[in-house]
C-alpha cells in the first residue's frame, strides 16, 4: 500500500453513509480525501463492499470498483484491493459474481449471500480496515445504499459495522436534486439507533440546481426538527469529469448533438454493459461526440459503432439480435463503417462464443462474424494490467495503450490478420513487469473492424488522437495536433482539485476536521 504500519497507530475514521444510492457519496468521499491530501494528511479510502460493473485491476492484479480507484487517486496513493476488499458484479438480477481481496470466490443468488456470507466475510473487512488504519492518519470510509436499510440490518458488513470497527464520526449526504430531501433526511435519521444518530456530525445536501439562498428557510428547518447541523449545500457542477460508479450519466449522452466536424462515435448500451469508463477520455475530446444508444436507428450517422464490454456475452449478444442491433451494426460495417469490440464486445465480432461450464451463461451462440475469432469461456478470470503497442499502418512507434485485461475466455484468432496489439509488458502480479510478447485482440485488414480485450485502450493521449485523426481523414476533415488531446488528459487529473475546491467553498469543513482529529488547515 506503500506506507509502513507503524505499530499501535489507528487511523482517525470519517464515514460518508447517504440518504440513499446515487445521492453522491462516493464523489463527496473523493472531495474529502483530495482536500485532506492537500493539507498534508496521510488519508485513504475505503468501501467494504461495492456493487458494480466497473472495475479496475490493480498492479499486482486485484479486481476492485472504480469508485475506490478515483478516491484513492484523490490521496494521491495507488489503488489496492484493501480499499474495496468486496466487490459484488451483478449476472443478472439475482445472482453475481462475489469478488474477495481482489480474486473471484464464487457466483451465488442474493438470498444466499446474505444469510450465508456476509457474516463469514466480514472478518476479510476487518482485516482490510484494520491493516489501512495502521499505514494512515485517517480512513475516508463510504458506504452503500441508505443508511437506514431496517430490513438489512442484519446481514450489514458495509455501512454501521464499519462505522463501529471504526469508532467514525458520520457524515449523512442526500440528494435534493431527486426531490424529497426533507423527508431523506428526516426519515434516515429519525430510523437510527440513538447511539448511530449521536454518531453523525452533520448533513451535506447535494446536487442542488439554482439559488442556494433560496434553500436557507429549508436548512434552517432541517436543524430545528433534526438538531443535526447542516454542513453545506453543495451545488451541482455542471460538466465534471470524474468516474463515476454506479451508472452512466445518460442525459447527457442519450441525445448528444453533433456537427459534421466531430467524430460521431456510437457505443451500444448493452444491458449488461461492464466498464463505460472505457469511453470517458473519448467524450472528453471537443472534436468527439460521444452517444449511447439504446435503438438500432440511433446509429445512423455514426462514424465508429463500439461494441462495449459485458459482464455475459451470450446473454447480451441474444440481446443484440432480439433488438435489431447485430443486423444493424452489419449493414454498418457493409456501408465501410468502423466497427470496434471491446472485451466481452471483442468476442462477440467473432464467429462464435461457447460456454460449455456455464461460466456465466451456458450453452453456445453464433457471433457477428465481422471477426475470425472463436472464443471459449473458461471458469479462469485474467486479471493482469497491460502495455500494448497497436498494429496499424503509419502509427508511430511511442502511440502505446495502457490498459488492463479483466475476463473470461480465450479467443483463437482463426484466420484474421494481425493482431491488434503486441502486449510489450503485462502484469507479473508483483507489480512490477514481464518483457512477455503476447497477441492481443484481431483486426481486419483495413483496420476498420477491430477488437481487444484492453479496458482503457482510448486513454493515453497518443493512440486515442492519432485514432480520432485517422477518423478525421476519412470525413476529409485536417488532423488535430496531438498536445490537444495531451490537455485534455491532464484537465482530467485536474478534475480531482476542481471538486475539491467546490466542496471547500460550499461545505463547513471544520466539525469535519475536528471529528477526524486533523488539525492542519484545509486551503482551496
Amino acid at each position: 500500500m506503500g506506507e509502513s504500519p507503524v505499530c499501535g497507530h489507528q487511523a482517525r475514521g470519517m464515514a460518508v453513509l447517504g440518504t440513499g444510492s446515487d445521492v453522491g457519496k462516493s464523489l463527496v468521499v473523493a472531495g474529502l480525501c483530495r482536500l485532506l491530501h492537500r493539507a498534508g494528511v496521510r488519508v485513504a479510502p475505503f468501501k467494504a463492499q461495492n456493487m458494480s460493473l466497473n472495475s479496475y485491476v490493480t498492479a499486482d492484479g486485484g479486481e476492485m470498483g472504480r469508485a475506490q480507484v478515483l478516491q484513492a487517486k484523490a490521496c494521491g496513493l495507488a489503488p489496492h484491493v484493501d480499499m474495496n476488499p468486496i466487490l459484488l458484479k451483478p449476472e443478472s438480477d439475482r445472482v453475481a459474481q462475489i469478488i474477495v481481496q481482489g480474486k473471484v470466490l464464487k457466483k451465488c443468488g442474493a438470498h444466499d449471500y446474505l444469510v450465508r456470507e456476509t457474516g463469514v466475510l466480514f472478518p476479510i473487512v476487518r482485516d482490510s480496515y484494520r491493516r489501512l488504519a495502521r499505514a494512515y492518519d485517517v480512513v475516508v470510509i463510504e458506504g452503500a445504499g441508505s443508511a437506514a436499510e431496517v430490513n438489512l440490518r442484519d446481514y450489514d458488513l458495509v455501512n454501521w459495522p464499519v462505522v463501529a470497527l471504526a469508532e467514525a464520526s458520520v457524515i449523512l449526504v442526500a440528494d435534493i436534486d431527486r426531490g424529497g430531501v426533507f423527508a431523506q433526511v428526516i426519515g434516515t435519521l429519525d430510523l437510527l439507533s440513538p447511539a448511530e444518530r449521536g454518531r453523525v456530525v452533520g448533513v451535506i445536501i447535494n446536487k442542488f440546481r439554482g439559488d442556494s439562498g433560496l434553500f436557507r428557510d429549508g436548512v434552517a428547518f432541517l436543524e430545528a426538527k433534526t438538531q443535526v447541523p447542516v454542513l453545506g449545500v453543495l451545488p451541482f457542477l455542471r460538466d465534471l469529469r470524474l468516474d463515476q460508479e454506479d451508472s452512466l450519466d445518460l442525459e447527457r449522452y442519450r441525445r448528444a448533438s453533433f456537427t459534421g466536424q466531430q467524430a460521431n462515435v456510437a457505443v451500444i448500451l448493452l444491458p449488461r454493459m461492464s466498464n463505460f469508463t472505457d469511453f470517458n477520455a473519448l467524450a472528453a475530446e471537443e472534436d468527439v461526440a460521444v452517444r449511447y444508444v439504446e435503438l438500432p436507428a440511433d446509429l445512423a450517422g455514426a462514424d465508429v459503432v463500439i461494441v462495449p464490454g459485458t459482464k455475459n456475452t451470450i446473454a447480451d449478444l441474444e440481446y443484440l439480435r432480439g433488438a435489431g442491433f447485430a443486423e444493424a451494426i452489419l449493414t454498418h460495417a457493409d456501408r465501410g463503417g468502423e466497427v470496434v469490440g471491446i472485451c466481452g464486445g471483442y468476442q462477440m465480432l467473432g464467429r462464435q462464443v461457447c460456454d460449455p461450464d456455464g461460466v456465466e451463461w451456458g450453452g453456445t451462440a453464433d457471433g457477428l462474424g465481422l471477426l475470425d475469432g472463436m472464443t471459449v469461456l473458461g471458469s479462469e478470470k485474467l486479471t493482469s494490467q497491460v502495455e500494448a503497442r497497436p498494429l496499424f499502418p503509419g502509427i508511430g512507434a511511442g502511440n502505446l495503450v495502457v490498459g488492463y485485461h479483466i475476463h473470461v475466455g480465450r479467443t483463437n484468432r482463426g484466420a484474421d490478420p494481425p493482431c491488434f496489439a503486441t502486449i510489450s509488458r503485462t502484469g507479473d502480479g508483483n507489480g512490477g513487469f514481464d518483457p512477455d510478447e503476447r497477441m492481443d485482440g484481431a483486426k481486419r485488414a483495413n483496420g476498420l473492424v477491430w477488437g481487444t480485450y484492453i479496458h482503457g485502450v482510448f486513454d493515453r493521449p497518443g493512440f486515442r488522437r492519432w485514432w480520432l485523426n485517422r477518423i478525421r481523414q476519412r470525413k476529409d476533415l485536417p488532423p488535430v495536433d496531438q498536445t490537444v488531446s495531451l490537455v485534455v488528459t491532464n484537465r482530467l487529473e485536474q478534475e480531482l482539485d476542481r471538486w475539491a475546491d467546490h466542496v471547500a467553498a460550499h461545505v463547513n469543513l471544520a466539525p469535519i476536521l475536528a471529528a477526524s482529529g486533523v488539525e492542519k488547515p484545509v486551503d482551496r
